[in-house]
């Protein structure tokens, strides 16, 4: 097992194992716990019923956080001609086809978020090893796939706080909800966003109890045990 800092021991006594936290006592005591010298993430993660092996139980969507992630989002469209321009007006930080196709081939990937036009997808299609492993490919289901006329309000979401978020092999899903510089009542706010876009993600193949067990913690601090049935009721 892994051997923990003096700083992660430390903030570790201050949470008991033993009980479960309603959402604003973790998150305040997620803040109190942090102690590292930037300002950390704060996480969310959620155990499903899914089963990952059913395509039918898979989860996947975007959520928009009213408050952000608390940092600049870089973002990236692929797009040729008058499109370009359009990306370009509406925002975007690196714009281009070929050319970034190319370079992102060659390894670069300073960019948070990628949006395409669909007549691009063909190209972009080859960055799948490069970026499908990061979470970058445009998709249409997760609204990255889009006409020029919608590129405005593409990159204003995905620079306001918009979040992608997936079922991983172990049936969790693991996102980030702000920064604990944030207030606790601002992460709040983002966390019932969340959880009312993933609640309405739920399969309907899933039966029973949806969420088994939720944890928050931050970049470097330890877990802390969330009510489930306090989170469930969040979004209602």
């Amino acid at each position: 097992m892994a051997k923990h800092g003096k700083q992660y021991q430390e903030a570790a006594k201050a949470i008991d194992r033993d009980k479960i936290y309603s959402p604003s006592e973790a998150l305040s005591l997620a803040k109190e716990a942090a102690k590292a010298k930037f300002d950390e993430t704060v996480e969310l993660h959620l155990r499903t019923n899914s089963d990952p092996r059913h395509a039918d139980q898979l989860i996947r969507g975007v959520a928009l956080l009213p408050h952000g992630l608390g940092k600049e989002i870089r973002v990236l469209v692929f797009a040729a001609g008058e499109a370009a321009n359009a990306a370009r007006q509406a925002g975007a930080d690196y714009v281009g086809d070929d050319d970034l196709v190319q370079k992102i081939e060659g390894g670069w990937v300073d960019f948070d978020v990628a949006i395409a036009t669909p007549d691009l997808m063909g190209k972009i299609g080859r960055l799948g090893r490069v970026l499908g492993r990061r979470g970058l490919m445009p998709n249409p289901r997760t609204g990255t796939v889009v006409q020029p006329q919608d590129f405005t309000r593409a990159v204003q979401e995905a620079k306001q706080g918009r979040i992608e978020f997936r079922l991983d092999r172990t049936a969790i899903i693991h996102v980030p909800l702000g920064k604990v510089s944030f207030d606790t009542e601002k992460l709040l706010e983002n966390m019932n966003a969340l959880l009312d876009t993933v609640m309405k993600a739920r399969p309907s193949a899933v039966k029973g109890q949806f969420i088994r067990t939720a944890y928050l913690t931050t970049t470097m601090g330890p877990s802390i045990k969330l009510d489930v049935s306090r989170i469930s009721t969040m979004s209602n």
